[in-house]
């Protein structure tokens, strides 16, 4: 047995996809899939702001794609959204604020029905929660979590949508974070009766360090596929 690490790898089969907006635009991505079953639920992956280096190998999703298809039989869509570069490629398009990123979003949540995937979850970090707060409430989105959402961009109106849809929304906010501390969320989310707020109290924005990874990552499987909860910290080699 091995530890599972920061750089910890485990297996998965993953396919390079590309994703057609609305507007004509093709994003980059990945969809990282169990090996020997079929998944059980999909985890669509919205990244941080890409004007501050986020993208869709952004270290929590980089870790979510590496482990969560092995640990939790969940598949892995992130990608990159118009304009915004990462080792994978570059994306089309421009960055556009949040704005036009709606077409990002329906892309996304269409190629995993066209895909037969199961049960979709988005899963926003950052910019990436107002992405899903304002264009996410999808008919064919079962759920959401939200990494450190800033509600910058995103308003109450957002809020009301996902309060009057009824879907789980599950919310980390770290307790030292930039922009939105626990009590401010509260109070903000308040607004969303089914909302299940998880304050970290030691976590900050970025969630740098495994300790904060495994919290984020334990939490999403505990909501999205709790039978693979909690998630083990080592992994039996391959002979």
């Amino acid at each position: 047995m091995s530890e599972i690490r920061a750089s910890t790898v485990l297996p998965a089969r993953r396919e390079q996809v590309t994703l057609r907006t609305a507007d004509g635009l093709s994003l980059v991505g990945e969809l990282a899939l169990p090996v020997d079953r079929p998944p059980v639920a999909t985890l669509i992956c919205l990244h941080p702001l890409p004007t501050h280096g986020g993208m869709m190998d952004s270290h929590l999703f980089r870790k979510a794609a590496n482990r969560l298809p092995a640990l939790a039989g969940l598949a892995v869509l992130r990608f990159n959204t118009r304009g915004t570069a990462s080792e994978h490629g570059r994306s089309e398009g421009t960055f556009d604020s949040g704005d036009a990123e709606r077409y990002d979003v329906a892309a996304a949540v269409s190629w995993c029905v066209a895909a037969g995937l199961p049960r979709l979850w988005l899963v926003g970090w950052s910019f990436g929660t107002e992405l899903v707060l304002r264009w996410g409430n999808d008919p064919a989105v079962e759920g959401a979590v939200l990494l450190s959402p800033p509600l910058h961009r995103a308003g109450d109106a957002d809020l009301d949508a996902w309060a009057a849809s009824g879907k789980p929304l599950v919310v980390l906010v770290p307790g030292l974070d930039d922009y939105l501390r626990p009590p401010e969320a509260r109070e903000r989310f308040a607004r969303v009766p089914q909302a299940e707020l998880i304050a970290v109290e030691r976590s900050k924005h970025l969630w740098v360090g495994e300790p904060s990874v495994r919290i984020v990552l334990g939490e999403i499987v505990r909501h999205v596929n709790p039978d693979a909860w909690p998630l083990p910290t080592e992994w039996k080699d391959t002979p």
